[in-house]
């Protein structure tokens, strides 16, 4: 049995609190051992998968994949690629990156992000979020399926019926910190955090 077989084979096992590293609008994301197990919350986190491993077969025929994160395997249920160390977050929320200043970035990382943007309508390209570092410190873009077609036709609608979350910084109401929330619409009036209970 090799480890993608494996992990779909304890999937139940592996999606656990004690496994929880993350969690979007459409996926959940937990680590088992080398591997991320992204967990579909909504058809488009699959879509998403979908367009993540047909940008990396393209891009990898290119030979421009050294800083782009592989989809090992992905079904209607869950996708699975390397983990990857995680940007910290500032001030309790993501933030945007400044490819052109920042030393995690490299000259290949931003020709993909590029290559991302114009020929697939990569959306969302520079948030923190949709990264993490290599051995070397060097970023790795990690959640990129995500295009300006499919958040303008499909996310931002549900988002604004507040069936998916949009993500909004502001102080939970039971904790107190201030840290992104996940708000379901505009009267949507509960306030706490992931930590406090709230998904």
């Amino acid at each position: 049995m090799n480890q993608i077989e494996e992990v779909i084979s304890k999937v139940s096992e592996i999606m656990t609190s004690q496994n929880f590293i993350g969690i979007g609008s459409t996926r959940k994301v937990y680590r088992y051992k080398n591997l991320v197990v992204k967990k579909n919350l909504h058809k488009i986190g699959h879509l998403q998968s979908i367009k993540e491993q047909e940008m990396f077969r393209d891009l990898n025929l290119k030979g421009m994949t050294q800083y782009l994160a592989p989809v090992l395997h992905t079904d209607e249920k869950l996708s699975i690629q390397p983990f990857y160390e995680p940007l910290p977050l500032k001030n309790g929320e993501t933030y945007n990156i400044e490819l052109e200043t920042d030393d995690r970035s490299t000259n290949e990382l931003r020709e993909v992000i590029e290559e991302i943007d114009k020929k697939y309508d990569g959306f969302d390209l520079l948030d923190s979020g949709n990264y993490g570092l290599d051995q070397d410190g060097k970023l790795i873009l990690i959640d990129y399926g995500m295009t300006k077609k499919l958040y303008e036709n499909e996310w931002a609608p549900l988002a604004t019926a507040g069936i998916l979350p949009q993500i909004y910084f502001e102080s939970c109401q039971v904790c107190g910190r201030e840290k992104e929330l996940r708000i379901y619409g505009e009267n949507d009036s509960d306030r706490r955090c992931l930590e406090c209970g709230k998904e």
